[in-house]
């Protein structure tokens, strides 16, 4: 697991802002002029990884970049998430009792299909 000083840090949105690139776009669907004549969808691009995000669920450019930023501050989130490393654990004893009971009625079984000896 790494120290929290080798972890990438996710910056505030103040800091993030400066590493993202934002183009606005005209959004399609339902809304008729408001929206689709206005160019008011943001996508907004994070230059280090390379991660997009859009949003367009707003018809104020400024309220979507804003939702923009909040997915995108989610999505780098989870990019830089790491899982604890697995503990490995042992069987039971009474799992490896049972597996072993198993293989004897199977052994068992397949000692009764042979042919008899003469």
């Amino acid at each position: 697991m790494p120290d929290d000083e080798t972890a990438p840090q996710i910056p505030d949105l103040e800091q993030l802002e400066k590493e993202v690139e934002f183009t606005a776009y005209q959004a399609s669907g339902p809304g008729g002029q408001h929206r689709n004549r206005t160019f008011s969808a943001i996508r907004a691009k994070h230059l280090p990884t390379g991660i997009v995000v859009t949003a367009s669920d707003s018809r104020s450019q400024l309220r979507n970049r804003r939702i923009a930023m909040e997915r995108l501050r989610d999505r780098l989130l989870e990019h830089f998430h790491e899982d604890p490393p697995r503990v490995p654990t042992r069987k039971t004893r009474g799992v490896r009792e049972r597996e072993k009971r198993q293989r004897l009625r199977e052994s068992e079984k397949k000692k009764s299909r042979r042919k008899p000896e003469e």
